[in-house]
């Protein structure tokens, strides 16, 4: 029997406190989405520009690289647990960079996904390069695949048509990194901006629909599920994490902030396409789907 660590009084955000590997085959629950960010790999004591300070880029021991072979293998594993746990039309996003992003779409390739898109996430404020050898790091990927190669999935076009002032919304998204008031409760080291996951739920699911996590982190991704109107079951193995992604649904009971958020997500997400379109956006100043 599988006990939360933490579930919201309405029941629609659920977070389980282990492993997913071992969490994961303990229910045979099917889900409508998945957004995955996995370990990049990238804490091998390299350092990055924050805030005007140089700073290591270790995240955890989580994140330490392997072999080739090891980090394979280990995307093998959860991307089958998590094909298990997808319903017939459902689809999965999953977030990465170079390090580890090639090796997780040959994964899927071989587990049976149909890759649909691969999305380049465009930051706006990208940290600068301090060594000044190389061009500056400012885009992620996120690719994004459905279970069954031939059953139709989910992708509400006309929304993102809307959202794109009209136009066919393309796979390079230029959206900002995380602000300061998306870490009021604190701070996850490989933190993804609500306004990316907010575009991503509302491409690809409806309301009321489940979306899994299974390196939930801090739980960007059940904030923008409860935003949006759908359900949650995140699963981390931090306990820290955990009770900051309690703290930080638990701050949406508050009408106000709540509200606010909404405010914010509308000037993040949708606002920096009309910018880049100087076309008007069928959303802007009204209320969105959330």
């Amino acid at each position: 029997m599988i006990i939360p660590f933490y579930k919201s009084d309405n029941r629609d955000f659920t977070i389980v406190l282990g492993d997913c590997f071992d969490v994961l085959p303990k229910f045979d629950f099917k889900f409508d989405m998945i957004f995955a960010d996995p370990p990049y790999f990238l804490s091998n004591g390299g350092i990055s520009y924050q805030a005007g300070k140089v700073v290591c880029v270790d995240k955890g021991e989580w994140d330490k690289g392997g072999s080739s072979e090891s980090i394979m293998e280990f995307n093998r594993k959860w991307l089958s647990l998590c094909r298990e746990k997808l319903k017939d039309n459902g689809t999965i996003w999953i977030s990465g960079t170079h390090h580890n992003i090639f090796s997780i779409a040959n994964v899927l390739t071989e587990l049976g996904y149909k890759i649909l898109n691969v999305i380049t996430w465009a930051k706006t404020n990208p940290p600068p390069n301090i060594s000044c050898r190389f061009f500056t790091y400012s885009t992620e990927f996120i690719i994004w695949a459905r279970k069954c190669p031939k059953v139709p999935h989910k992708y509400n076009y006309e929304l993102m048509k809307a959202i794109n002032g009209g136009k066919q919304m393309t796979d390079v998204w230029r959206l900002p990194a995380i602000a300061r008031w998306e870490k009021s409760c604190g701070k996850h080291p490989t933190q993804k901006p609500l306004a990316l996951l907010t575009r991503i739920i509302l491409a690809s699911t409806d309301e009321h629909d489940w979306i899994l996590d299974p390196f939930a982190g801090s739980s960007t991704t059940g904030v923008a599920a409860s935003l949006c109107g759908r359900s949650f079951l995140g699963i981390e193995q931090e306990e820290s994490f955990a009770s900051l992604s309690r703290s930080r649904r638990k701050e949406l009971d508050n009408h106000t902030i709540s509200s606010s958020y909404k405010s914010k997500l509308i000037d993040l997400s949708f606002c920096g396409t009309q910018k880049d379109t100087n076309e008007p956006n069928a959303y802007y100043g009204q209320d969105l789907p959330f």
